[in-house]
């Protein structure tokens, strides 16, 4: 198949990109507008492949996206290109709702019309897989489990302008019969991850002999999804998902946030020690909490395991041993981007 991945040299999107080049005889179109988040480097390992092709683009520009799905003739456009860190919608909401909602109506606009050119095999074999968050569900207290029925009940400017685009896809699906496929997942880690996110930004400071950032009492609980796992899901949904399904995709690792920090510190402390012989964790520190900071996140993957055989490979210990191995070998690829792009820098606090 022909699959048009929007947002491809982000961190989720370039990972799926690697692993429909590496595992499967799918040609791939990576359309990205490359903002601050997104950089080549984190394709350049398939670059090569005759499968391969990149376009830049905005998702919002709608005549850079027709011209591309003409181009290109996908038979799965799977739109992950979006503004996603929470703290930067604290104190940019604007560009999230622009691109997250009029983003994701451009890319159903211009799919919709494609779709309607298709004969009518190609239509019926067509889909529009949008990526999503569990965010989009709200807090949950000490007990339960986000299930694909929840309702919805965004506390961000991040999580609600996705949820506006979950409404958006659904709406295209039920008004205009467009096949459609939402998937909704837990917290992302892994390689390649942009080092403002917590697990990269705690390996980034520890190396630099800096502060360890941890909001409030670190008592937040999230469930971390290898992001590998990640992708392999999301090829099983557009391949295999039944059309308007919604599928929610978690890694069944419940983590605190400061449990998270005090593992990567401890696997720092055996893979690259400190030269005073102290341990990482004595960098921790406590800071003010994100304004509106959701408690706790939590999936029930049952739906995609028992209906289409995936469930992830990866726990937390192996995933984020990997991915601190990945960050200490790989210095040369965030060491820039942490320089130009001021990934290290606190945002959100809303002030």
């Amino acid at each position: 198949m022909r699959i048009f991945v929007t947002g491809g040299a982000g961190f989720i999107g370039s990972a799926l990109v690697r692993n429909l080049i590496a595992n499967s005889e799918h040609e791939v179109l990576n359309f990205d507008k490359l903002t601050y988040a997104g950089t080549l480097t984190t394709v350049e390992s398939v670059s090569d492949s005759p499968r391969y092709r990149f376009v830049q683009g905005d998702i919002c520009d709608a005549a850079a996206v027709r011209a591309a799905i003409a181009d290109f003739r996908p038979d799965v456009i799977t739109h992950l290109a979006a503004e996603s860190h929470v703290d930067r919608s604290i104190d940019g909401p604007g560009a999230f709702i622009q691109t997250n909602m009029v983003g994701t109506f451009v890319m159903l606009s211009e799919a919709r019309a494609y779709w309607l050119g298709l004969d009518e095999e190609a239509r019926a074999a067509f889909r529009f897989h949008h990526i999503s968050t569990d965010e989009v569900y709200g807090s949950l207290g000490d007990e339960g489990l986000f299930t694909e029925e929840t309702p919805y009940d965004p506390r961000s400017p991040y999580s609600a302008s996705k949820a506006g685009s979950d409404h958006l896809v659904s709406a295209w699906g039920h008004t205009y019969g467009l096949p459609v496929l939402i998937t909704n997942c837990s917290n992302n880690y892994g390689p390649y991850h942009f080092p403002e996110k917590l697990i990269p930004l705690m390996i980034v400071k520890a190396l630099a002999g800096e502060t360890l950032p941890v909001y409030g009492k670190g008592a937040n609980v999230r469930d971390w999804l290898y992001v590998e796992d990640h992708v392999r899901a999301l090829q099983a949904v557009f391949e295999r998902g039944a059309v308007g399904r919604t599928y929610n995709v978690g890694g069944n690792n419940e983590k605190k946030n400061l449990e998270v920090v005090e593992t990567v510190c401890t696997i720092l402390d055996r893979l690259r020690p400190r030269a005073d012989g102290q341990s990482y964790t004595s960098q921790i520190g406590f800071v003010a909490d994100r304004p509106g900071h959701d408690a706790r996140y939590a999936i029930d993957a049952t739906r995609i395991k028992d209906e289409l055989g995936w469930e992830p490979q990866e726990t937390f210990e192996t995933g984020i041993e990997k991915t601190v191995r990945w960050y200490l070998d790989n210095e040369s690829w965030w060491r820039g981007i942490v320089a130009e792009r001021q990934a290290d820098q606190r945002r959100g606090l809303a002030a």
